[in-house]
């Protein structure tokens, strides 16, 4: 592959491009901080050496897939795991060979260029990627796969990863991240508590899961006060292993501010079975209230990722269970959703609620003007189909008119493929020193201003907004 060019995504021109030169360089070597993504944290406990290049690189990924099922490749023969069990693709090199085969399809997209960093800055290749080098790449990043530098934890290190943050039920023992913290590895892995399946009634296994938060905390959960107890525990045990935030991933960010009774009386049609769709979506939205309420107590940064339809097709949702690249944005209203939970609670001091769109319509209409008015909100960055250089673009004409820098939590890279975040960092440090770049040259703010913009958000932001 042709050389990455140091100036890749700097402006064409000079003046631009200059500045945005000068800028990179006081972020570029800058510590990660990653306060949110879904990397799997036995890869850090374990420490074991990762098996090949597909199932490193590929697998894990559904951004590369997604793109791949649409043009007609079968996940079968990708290796990605059934839910019944039937019979994937075995074979690393044939996997990585299909790829190649079609690596020309992620042309202009973020997945290429991503992939092209991990590929030229880890493993060393030069090789564009293809059918006729595809056995060559395999095989080289297969050797170094091999080496101790190429561990987990090694990787970790080298990659001036400062903190790290997973994302895990509240049913989930956290067994991998207590090896870690017990392990005498400086590494900062943490886990961030997310209720969805016990909190979405249309999750699969509703009830099931209500009965495990039972076992799990000793708590009644199948009472109201029973279940809010026993998230409460959760919280607890979660923070007493590192975690500083919660994560919400609902449909919309409809929230409620229902008196007990109601509540109680909602809760126990939700677990009779016999819940309506309307029903199931008032207490999610009761739920982020009840969780806001939380987070006042025990100091936790709440998220919010609304808006995607997910699962979106029957077929691969049945075959291959969730996340499979099968989601799709949708319009999402925050505007009249979330007016219950702050009037309630958008004023209090002591709570952050991080806001995530992928409905960019919303930036300036509503989620930047509310940023620019509550103090409990802030923006979290252009999130999974417009964390791309174009989206990050969008993201900041958009919302710094009136929530400006600082009502924003710089950047997070939101991965299940641990390789690319040092290149997702690389890509959004280069674009805010790119945006920036271009307010010093309209004089609309002076070099030293936008040096000090850059490292709070390349930095400073995200540490400090997720309390790390």
């Amino acid at each position: 592959m042709p050389e990455l060019h140091p100036d890749r995504l700097f402006s064409s021109d000079e003046t631009q491009r200059m500045i945005a030169r000068r800028l990179f360089a006081q972020v570029e070597s800058l510590p990660i901080i990653s306060p949110h993504g879904h990397t799997d944290p036995a890869w850090f406990a374990e420490n074991n050496h990762f098996a090949d290049p597909a199932s490193l690189l590929i697998i894990p990924d559904h951004y590369i897939f997604r793109m791949l099922h649409s043009q007609g490749v079968q996940l079968e023969s990708l290796g990605v795991p059934t839910n019944d069990g039937s019979p994937v693709e075995q074979d690393a090199r044939k996997i990585w060979r299909l790829f190649a085969e079609h690596y020309y399809l992620f042309r202009g997209a973020p997945t290429k260029m991503w992939m092209d960093w991990v590929l030229s800055f880890v493993f060393g290749i030069t090789d564009a990627l293809n059918v006729e080098t595809a056995d060559r790449i395999f095989d080289r990043i297969s050797e170094c796969l091999e080496k101790d530098e190429f561990r987990p934890r090694a990787m970790f290190d080298q990659f001036n990863i400062e903190v790290l943050a997973t994302t895990e039920s509240p049913n989930d023992t956290l067994s991998h991240h207590k090896t870690i913290l017990e392990s005498s590895w400086n590494g900062r892995v943490v886990t961030a508590y997310r209720p969805d399946p016990v909190v979405d009634p249309e999750y699969e296994g509703f009830n099931d899961n209500i009965n495990r938060l039972s076992e799990l905390t000793g708590e009644d959960a199948h009472s109201w006060q029973g279940y809010l107890a026993a998230h409460r525990k959760r919280r607890d045990f979660f923070k007493s292993m590192g975690a500083t935030s919660t994560d919400h991933g609902h449909p919309t960010a409809q929230t409620e501010n229902l008196a007990p009774a109601e509540a109680e009386k909602l809760y126990v049609k939700v677990l009779s079975g016999k819940c309506t769709a309307a029903d199931a979506e008032q207490f999610r939205a009761q739920m982020l209230t009840e969780m806001a309420r939380m987070s006042l107590d025990d100091c936790l940064v709440m998220q919010i990722h609304p808006g995607s339809f997910r699962n979106h097709s029957a077929n691969l949702f049945e075959r291959f269970g969730r996340d499979k690249g099968a989601d799709i944005p949708a319009p999402t209203n925050y505007v009249h959703a979330l007016k219950p939970m702050l009037d309630k609670f958008g004023h209090e001091p002591g709570l952050t609620v991080i806001l995530f769109t992928l409905d960019e319509t919303s930036y300036a209409r509503e989620i930047a003007p509310l940023a620019g008015v509550y103090p409990a909100l802030r923006l979290g960055p252009a999130w999974w189909f417009h964390d791309s250089p174009e989206g990050m673009r969008r993201f900041r004409e958009q919302t710094t008119e009136t929530a400006g820098f600082y009502n924003t939590v710089g950047f997070n890279d939101d991965t299940r493929a641990f390789l690319s975040i040092p290149a997702r960092h690389d890509v959004a440090r280069r674009m805010d020193c790119a945006f920036l770049a271009q307010l010093v040259a309209d004089h609309r703010l002076s070099e030293d201003e936008a040096t000090e913009v850059a490292v709070d958000l390349a930095y400073t932001l995200a540490k400090k907004a997720y309390k790390l």
